[in-house]
């Protein structure tokens, strides 16, 4: 037995799936704390973890409604200062976040530069554990230039050079953590490479189905598959939604999850006139854009949701319609129902193109063209597609199937085994 710290830091969909493999870990007779932000302790809690609070939750940092991000490369600094400032606020937590008898750290994407040193500090092993792929390779561009290839050439050269950018992001945080820890002063590209030259295992936890492990990347990058949300064993959708369920033909999902903040009441008349349209009934997930049939009274086959679990609700819809997060976009899978994609940022993109690329996918609609003239018929043209096409319907049940043989959180496991956990 021994005591395994998780670091993971973001949204609901870049924390939820530690708490599957915490409670894998758990069950085999791990003790697991999992150190999160205090909107995810209920979450943490509830899947049989000690909760550990992390600053700079995301969800007290969401704009304003109506507040715009500014457009061009000013969008883009103003993007990369919050990052920054978050990855700094983000550095004070980790640090506290161990404990004495810690014996072993497991890293999200957006902890491990940060953990590294914590490991280095402490001398415990660490396994860094990413959601998405982070190495370079000629077989695709990195996951956040929006999943448009550049050739093998190209993509390896925008690979490196995204490292790079991440080193930058966490220039100042690392500075100040290794000072905090007693650490002689090293910089972030510096701390990244002696990761790298370490050749430990990196378990990255999505599925082969959607994302083939590169044969350029070194040994030792594994994709090992999903690692899946803890709810518990015996959960059960509530009840008004099962009375939805029952009152009619399978609906659509709608919901933004992380995205699109205080744009509510604009995004809900969209996808009800889009629903209407389209002739399907539909669930909203209220999520952080607040969608809610407040704006729709007339439309009688709408209804609003809260969080419910996408494994008990996904494989009862007729389609979902959804950001492209890497966790959403692994759950509309695994339930084998077809995706409309609205990716808005970061690796979403890359997700709508995988789904679309595996015929599991409606073309994707970016989520800026929502604001376009002809979005409710174009969102309505794409739930008829989703719905009505056996054949994405039928490479999504394919998809499932396979997805349905992997053990992902059972792989890190038996990583942790082999370090002698």
């Amino acid at each position: 037995m021994t005591n395994i710290l998780i670091t993971a830091a973001g949204s609901y969909g870049d924390v939820a799936p530690y708490t599957g493999v915490g409670a894998r870990l758990r069950a085999a007779g791990h003790e697991v704390a999992l150190a999160t932000h205090d909107s995810y302790a209920g979450l943490v809690r509830a899947a049989g973890l000690e909760f550990r609070p992390l600053p700079a939750d995301p969800r007290t940092r969401r704009p304003a409604a109506g507040q715009a991000q500014p457009a061009g490369p000013a969008g883009k600094r103003a993007l990369m200062r919050q990052a920054a400032a978050f990855i700094k606020e983000l550095g004070g937590g980790i640090a506290e976040a161990a404990h004495a008898d810690t014996g072993l750290l497991l890293l999200s994407a957006t902890t491990a530069p940060l953990g590294h040193h914590l490991a280095e500090a402490m001398g415990i092993p660490y396994l860094d554990l990413p959601l998405v792929p982070g190495a370079p390779t000629g077989d695709f561009a990195p996951v956040v230039s929006g999943g448009r290839s550049l050739g093998r050439w190209g993509n390896r050269a925008a690979g490196r050079l995204s490292l790079r950018i991440i080193d930058r992001l966490y220039a100042d945080a690392t500075r100040d953590l290794r000072a905090r820890l007693g650490l002689p002063p090293a910089t972030a590209r510096t701390a990244r490479r002696r990761a790298e030259a370490a050749g430990r295992p990196v378990l990255h936890g999505f599925s082969e189905v959607l994302v083939p492990r590169p044969a350029d990347w070194p040994t030792g990058l594994d994709v090992v598959g999903n690692w899946w949300p803890w709810h518990a064993p015996g959960a059960q959708l509530p009840p008004v939604v099962e009375d939805f369920l029952a009152a009619g033909p399978p609906p659509v999902f709608i919901g933004f999850g992380s995205m699109a903040g205080g744009d509510g009441e604009r995004l809900s008349a969209l996808a009800a006139a889009a629903l209407r349209r389209a002739k399907v009934r539909g669930i909203l997930q209220s999520g952080w854009a607040g969608l809610t049939t407040r704006h729709a009274p007339e439309h009688a086959d709408l209804l609003t949701i809260g969080d419910v679990p996408h494994a008990l609700l996904f494989p009862r819809m007729a389609a979902v319609v959804h950001h492209c997060g890497a966790g959403t976009t692994a759950a509309g899978l695994r339930a084998g129902v077809p995706t409309v994609p609205v990716p808005v940022t970061a690796d979403q993109p890359f997700w709508a193109a995988r789904l679309a690329s595996l015929g599991a996918a409606t073309a994707p609609i970016p989520f800026a063209d929502l604001s376009a003239g002809h979005a409710v018929a174009r969102l309505a043209h794409a739930l008829t597609q989703a719905t009505a096409a056996p054949d994405r319907r039928h490479h999504a049940t394919e998809a499932a199937r396979r997805l349905a043989a992997e053990d992902g959180a059972g792989q890190v496991l038996k990583a942790v085994e082999c370090l002698g956990a």
